[in-house]
């Protein structure tokens, strides 16, 4: 016999059910739990006890029990004995088959003692036979095995399956619905499912949200995001039906999850492979920082994000917070480039009153108002050795006290940083602390540079110029000549030079509604042009008149490097100087061109 339970159940608990759990235990296999339990429990009737006693059966140590303190415990079948129970009986944790035998209580009517005494005999016969066959007739056994098998058909669904009772009491939970909540099924069966799930497992969507309950009539789905046991965020497709007794009174629901989270993914890579939140881009990089940040989104590990200005760190950073699991807090960005030491630290830690002249009131810092969230460091190459000593005790310890004060704040933050820096190379120099950039550094993510991702400046153009279109409500569009330009140009300021261009660009244009390659700015149309169109030889034709020396400026120059690989012979060819002018105008601009350049 495999390891199973039974529950007796009617309304006092004081003799049927007394009698019927005691004659079961004679008859029930060894590794059978069973017990008894009321409605409405009262104490063992005297003569139970004695009727039992004649049958060679001992109840005089039982217990009146009742149903809700077996609240959490699964039974595989509860019979209920009288018709008070049938009606009243909870839906139970595993759902338990639920048989009804139907037995007058001997202790009611009326009559002598005698006569009570012979009804109590009477219906102890019957219930002994009854126990008898349910054990040595295999309906038990049958029972059981049906609720097994029922558990087994559950458990192998595809789908994530969860039911509870009109008191959003939980009584089945599939093997699926564990993986997807991250829930085991005895952490959840018999409480609450609003006490058990972050935020609530349907959302708004949920029908007892108020504790009143408004089924739907039919079945509905719908779509949903769910926080796990562990933080981290499923896309759920949720269907839930009501469940109806055989009165068709509603008494609870049942609710089927599917897992959509890996096939939302996958739906982004074809419908919009080319955007991960506010990220725009189709270039292979891109397409690797976004697989990245999805790696990213079950872990709360420090990331530094690495690159030149204007390339969308910051960007970056807000579409890593939003995959984790601390997109529902806050996200706190604070410039460490832009502010002194003092107000830094005050910024980052905060400060007591009177810590400083004009300290009137206690301030809490970046690193508190983070709590729970993510903080964004920007520029934090730009920290000062003994700001960087005070950043890594909060990456370590999670604590730090505020400027000119004594108590100990204790903090749970995730740390992005952003750099335009190479931190490596400071680190050789000794003017940032290796240990707190391999703290930073846990996850490091490049950031492209604009000229290294040139198939997404149209896509990044045409989203800008879309912008333009919605604020201002005209119709601009791109010649053929104009996003050429945009797409030769270096753009030494990345994407938020070429958001400027544009911007720049509708100014310019006034009521023209084609923008041109003159329409922006000075710079940018100037490079085009001096660039010009390559010839047969794969030199460039250029706009200065003949035998003038063209002037070199550092667009021009990056344009051209990049176009010929970095050769700069070629390129100087391309930008119709000799090498030696090409070498020296290289050398007084070091720093502003292209490292792989220079």
């Amino acid at each position: 016999m495999i390891p199973a339970s039974l529950l007796f159940l009617c309304t006092q608990n004081s003799c049927r059910s007394q009698m019927a759990e005691g004659f079961a235990r004679q008859f029930a296999p060894a590794e059978v739990f069973i017990a008894s339990a009321g409605m409405e429990p009262s104490t063992v009737h005297p003569l139970a006890i004695e009727t039992m006693s004649q049958f060679g059966v001992d109840i005089s140590g039982h217990i009146s029990k009742s149903i809700r303190e077996f609240g959490s415990r699964n039974f595989d079948l509860i019979i209920t004995l009288c018709d008070n129970a049938r009606q009243k009986c909870p839906i139970m944790p595993g759902s338990p088959t639920v048989v009804h035998w139907n037995l007058e209580d001997p202790a009611t009517g009326g009559g002598s003692r005698e006569e009570i005494r012979e009804r109590f005999k009477q219906g102890a016969t019957v219930i002994r036979q009854l126990c008898y066959d349910l054990f040595n007739r295999g309906y038990f056994y049958s029972l059981v095995q049906n609720k097994k098998n029922t558990d087994n058909i559950l458990n192998a669904l595809p789908q994530g399956i969860i039911g509870h009772d009109l008191n959003r009491k939980i009584f089945l939970f599939s093997s699926e619905a564990e993986r997807i909540t991250g829930y085991v099924q005895n952490e959840v069966l018999g409480r609450d499912c609003h006490q058990i799930f972050d935020n609530n497992l349907c959302g708004e969507n949920c029908a007892f949200f108020d504790d009143k309950g408004r089924m739907p009539e039919t079945h509905c789905s719908y779509d949903t995001t769910y926080k796990t046991k562990n933080g981290s965020f499923k896309e759920i497709t949720m269907t839930v039906i009501p469940l109806r007794n055989e009165r068709q009174e509603t008494t609870g629901v049942l609710a089927s999850l599917v897992d959509r989270t890996v096939l939302k993914h996958s739906h982004r890579r074809t419908e919009e492979p080319f955007r991960f939140g506010d990220i725009i881009g189709q270039d292979h990089k891109m397409q690797l920082i976004y697989d990245l940040i999805e790696d990213l989104s079950d872990s709360d590990v420090p990331v530094i994000i690495s690159g030149e200005s204007g390339t969308g760190k910051e960007i970056i950073a807000h579409a890593i917070h939003a995959a984790s699991g601390r997109r529902d807090k806050v996200f706190v960005p604070v410039n460490c480039g832009a502010l002194p030491e003092g107000t830094l630290e005050s910024e980052l830690f905060g400060h007591v009153k009177g810590a400083f002249t004009g300290a009137m009131r206690d301030k809490k810092g970046r690193f508190e108002l983070a709590h729970t969230g993510t903080l964004f460091l920007d520029e934090v190459g730009e920290l000062t050795l003994p700001m960087q000593v005070k950043l890594l005790r909060v990456l370590q310890h999670g604590t730090f006290e505020p400027v000119g004060g004594e108590k100990t704040v204790t903090v749970d933050v995730r740390v992005i940083s952003a750099t335009n820096r190479n931190l490596k190379d400071m680190v050789a120099k000794g003017t940032f602390r290796e240990d707190l950039y391999y703290r930073l550094a846990v996850i490091p993510i490049d950031a492209p540079p604009l000229r290294h991702k040139k198939n997404d400046i149209p896509l990044l153009a045409n989203e800008f110029l879309a912008r333009v279109n919605r604020e201002t409500r005209r119709n601009f569009s791109f010649s053929a000549e104009a996003m050429k330009t945009l797409v030769e140009y270096a753009w030494p300021g990345n994407v938020r030079q070429l958001q400027n261009a544009i911007q720049y660009a509708t100014i310019k244009s006034r009521k023209e509604q084609v923008l041109l390659p003159n329409h922006f700015p000075h710079e940018v149309a100037n490079a085009a042009a001096q660039l010009g169109q390559p010839g047969a030889d794969g030199a460039f034709a250029h706009a200065s008149r003949p035998g003038r020396k063209p002037k070199l400026n550092a667009a021009a120059v990056e344009l051209a490097l990049a176009k010929s690989g970095g050769n700069k012979a070629k390129a100087a060819r391309m930008l119709g100087v000799g090498r030696a002018t090409l070498y020296n105008f290289m050398n007084e601009h070091n720093g502003t061109l292209e490292d792989s350049h220079v």
